[in-house]
């Protein structure tokens, strides 16, 4: 199955030079956040595609102005053509939830209240920010948590994609952990699951 991976920038080439071929068979779009729910909802509308997200860190306005056509999948274990999707949208910080900033406890129990669902596993997790040591940052803002890096011990998805951490010099896009692929979807990327 063909799949289109989103987050942190909008893309000119698909929001202003778009050309449908291009994009011929994505049946899913995923975004990991921080992107014009503009951009999201012309995506709904241009690509024949099933299209969710998590909440980046700069996504209140979603609250006033939700993405049309798509669906939230914060918090939640999405399935799609048999594949199991886990939602975990925002970053590390302390402004709080509201700001869609938590601390390492904050989502370390969001996780905790899907032990029961996560039972069956996950194929894919979705998160705004990176998971510790695997494509974050050294800086407070932009380093991952440790509880993602705890889940994929655990339940070992088959993918992790993440945003959050923009193109920096010397950044990994793609990464390998144990049995999970982790990829940035830093602009968009297409892929075959």
């Amino acid at each position: 199955m063909k799949i289109m991976i989103v987050s942190d920038e909008e893309s000119r080439f698909i929001w202003d030079f778009f050309n449908p071929e291009y994009f011929r068979g994505v049946k899913l779009i995923i975004s990991c956040g921080d992107l014009d729910s503009r951009y999201l909802s012309f995506l709904a509308t241009m690509i024949p595609a099933e299209v969710v997200y998590v909440h980046g860190n700069h996504d209140k306005v979603y609250a006033r102005r939700p993405p049309e056509g798509c669906t939230c999948i914060d918090d939640t274990i999405f399935t799609f053509n048999g594949l199991r999707i886990l939602g975990l949208g925002g970053c590390r910080g302390v402004r709080g939830p509201e700001n869609l900033e938590y601390t390492e406890k904050q989502m370390a129990r969001r996780i905790a209240k899907k032990r029961f669902a996560l039972r069956s596993g996950v194929d894919i997790l979705v998160t705004h920010a990176p998971a510790a040591g695997l494509g974050d940052r050294p800086d407070e803002y932009h380093r991952g948590f440790d509880v993602f890096r705890d889940f994929l011990d655990a339940y070992k998805p088959s993918w992790h994609f993440f945003g959050h951490v923009h193109k920096y010099s010397h950044h990994q896009e793609v990464l390998e952990y144990g049995s999970t692929t982790l990829i940035n979807a830093y602009g968009y990327k297409i892929l075959e699951i």
